[in-house]
């Protein structure tokens, strides 16, 4: 299996983690509250619900807090959300992808066209910049959990579709079909490889070169952007120079 080359590059700013670690927070309380208020509150003949609940803990939610949500979106007075994807072409033609949920398509329209009139860029129109995305689940597993050719025959049999021991120091990096990833997580975990995160990404097919002043520019717009409250998450296939990582 090859690995994809450019995923700890575009994981930039590792000093964000945290705020990072609270948009999965927030993702995961809004799904689980899209599935109650599509399905009901009971996991067992909630399919949605059951998948909600399982990404919320993949992503170290707590259970009270998963059960707290729960009870929250049982109330009438609770808003739904809905799922938008926005793609924006970033400075020298690097392309960016916001995942957003929210209850206010009206808020988040405007908070996008505020973010590219203060840090440039422009919205593009649906497809434009996705055809190069491919969405991926990503797996990291701590190196000190486990021998690297183990890990890979576990991954394989699993149903992996990718492995990469170089692009992290800390993990390996597992890559599965998004429909696969908690399936594959299990099947690890079960051999004693027990994945920290478990995520979809983003992965872009191809990326740009840019020189310090344009990546500059493009990370102001990054970070402007996963700031915004209904932004879960940003990709982008920018080759950021070494200076910033």
């Amino acid at each position: 299996m090859a690995g994809h080359s450019k995923w700890a590059n575009i994981k930039h700013r590792k000093g964000r983690a945290d705020a990072l670690r609270g948009k999965a927070f927030s993702r995961a309380s809004k799904e689980i509250i899209s599935a109650v208020k599509l399905s009901g509150p009971d996991p067992k003949n909630n399919p949605r619900l059951r998948l909600a609940i399982t990404r919320a803990r993949a992503v170290n939610f707590p259970n009270d807090n998963i059960e707290r949500v729960i009870k929250k979106a049982s109330s009438a007075d609770q808003a739904d959300y809905i799922e938008i994807t926005y793609e924006l072409y970033g400075h020298g033609g690097v392309g960016i992808i916001c995942d957003i949920m929210t209850d206010n398509k009206n808020r988040i329209s405007s908070d996008i066209r505020i973010a590219t009139n203060k840090r440039g860029g422009t919205i593009a129109t649906p497809g434009a910049v996705a055809f190069n995305f491919e969405r991926k689940g990503v797996l990291q597993i701590k190196k000190a959990l486990g021998d690297e050719d183990n890990l890979f025959l576990a991954a394989t049999e699993a149903g992996a579709e990718d492995f990469d021991s170089e692009q992290d120091q800390e993990h390996y990096l597992v890559y599965t079909d998004p429909a696969d990833l908690y399936a594959v997580k299990d099947a690890l975990a079960a051999q004693g490889f027990d994945a920290g995160n478990a995520n979809l990404e983003m992965l872009p097919k191809s990326t740009v070169d840019c020189d310090l002043e344009v990546a500059k520019a493009n990370l102001a717009l990054i970070e402007w952007l996963e700031d915004l409250d209904d932004v879960d998450a940003v990709y982008h296939n920018m080759n950021i120079p070494d200076e910033l990582l």
